[in-house]
């Protein structure tokens, strides 16, 4: 079924709830182990930047896809503001940032899948089963539709913030405040891409503006509370991890590319903390997987030109999960890189520095549109252009230090 539609059944609660759902993904599960060097304040105070400019690209995104007055997708904004270098610019990022991602899931899930097989039955299974397992199954959901996805992530999130709390209440007691005072303030920048990629939910700006008949307000609320409650939930999960477990064992995590589910395991051992921070794990990785794949396979079916019937859905599925599974395959301990790659090379450009140059022409140049969603003028413009770049360039120089160890 098509987004527009069920735009009827379109509220502010469901589409906030996929804003939410989509962040809180497989960011989440590497960001303790990413900002760990960092340590917890440094890391609280990037961590407000970061959601301060998604959401504020994500504003400028809605502005641009308002002026359309119907259903379009990012390609077809970056052509009508910047051309065909910004309609060929957009392409190749898309496919860029969402097949990373999805790398990033098919690696998580499996990884995530044999830890609690393991410790269930004590049996070490292949990761890559787990991974086939979750794609498939979860892929048949994305295959149904915008509104089977809705109702499936309303359930999702549901037990996502059940077990979030449960593993606050848990967690907390046992907090030593020492680890979380470990600060190295220099170190903290090189965590921002991961933290970018963690506030990622502009691909559904497109769909849920139809979702919710193309309201400003609605929108408005559904973007900044949507992305809001990840922030929220992000500091809370930083400072139980950064709590629990020892700044070494981080250390060991990054290098061997883990989840930090995987390394909460092998410093508490068995107990009730850590099989309540796989069950959140899992509801984390399914919410994100969920929001991001149906964008996804509505970008392809939208790029490539493909019919409308169950035949070019089920096309769109296939190249949308099926490369990123076999890549996981390949490089099983891809998580974190995949993570930072997705967050420098292609968010951050992507839902960073595109909208902030498709709002300048629309504005600006070519004058398409007066609807304004961010204030600020050219400064602002500017600003957020010039901390996309930054971004770009920090995960460049982060790349080149990885080559020379």
């Amino acid at each position: 079924m098509e987004l527009g539609k069920i735009k009827d059944k379109g509220s502010i609660f469901g589409s906030t709830l996929l804003i939410a759902g989509t962040c809180i993904g497989t960011g989440m599960l590497g960001l303790p182990v990413t900002t760990a060097l960092a340590g917890f304040f440094p890391s609280v105070v990037l961590f407000f930047f970061s959601w301060l400019f998604m959401m504020t690209t994500g504003l400028l995104l809605l502005e641009v896809n308002l002026s359309f007055k119907k259903d379009v997708n990012l390609i077809t904004m970056a052509d009508k503001t910047l051309g065909k270098v910004g309609r060929t610019a957009a392409w190749g990022l898309f496919l860029f940032l969402f097949y990373s991602i999805m790398v990033s899931y098919s690696t998580g899930s499996g990884e995530l899948f044999a830890d609690v097989i393991e410790q269930l039955t004590s049996i070490q299974i292949p990761n890559w089963i787990g991974s086939i397992f979750f794609v498939v199954f979860f892929g048949v959901v994305i295959y149904l539709g915008t509104l089977a996805v809705d109702k499936m992530n309303r359930l999702l999130m549901t037990g996502l913030l059940f077990s979030f709390f449960l593993l606050l209440f848990l967690g907390f007691p046992h907090i030593e405040r020492k680890l979380l005072l470990h600060s190295i303030w220099s170190e903290s920048l090189w965590a921002v891409p991961v933290m970018i990629v963690s506030f990622g939910y502009h691909n559904l700006i497109p769909s849920l503006t139809t979702y919710l008949d193309f309201d400003p307000r609605r929108m408005r609320v559904s973007i900044i509370l949507g992305s809001a409650l990840p922030l929220i939930g992000y500091l809370a999960w930083e400072a139980l991890m950064l709590g629990l477990v020892p700044f070494e064992n981080f250390i060991v995590a990054l290098d061997k590319g883990n989840m930090v589910t995987h390394t909460l395991k092998e410093v508490i051992g068995r107990s009730w903390v850590v099989e309540v921070a796989q069950s959140f794990a899992f509801f984390a990785i399914v919410t994100s997987f969920i929001g991001v794949s149906l964008s996804f396979v509505d970008f392809l079916r939208d790029g490539l030109q493909l019919k409308k019937d169950r035949k070019g859905k089920l096309i769109a599925c296939t190249l949308a999960l099926l490369p990123p599974l076999i890549f996981g395959f390949i490089y099983p301990s891809i998580f974190i890189n995949a993570l930072k790659y997705a967050g420098a090379f292609g968010a951050v450009v992507l839902f960073g520095v595109l909208p902030g140059l498709m709002v300048w022409s629309g504005r600006y140049k070519k004058k398409l549109w007066n609807n304004v969603q961010v204030r600020g003028g050219k400064t602002v413009l500017v600003i957020i252009i010039l901390f996309g770049a930054a971004v770009f360039f920090l995960q460049i120089v982060d790349s080149l230090k990885l080559v020379q160890r």
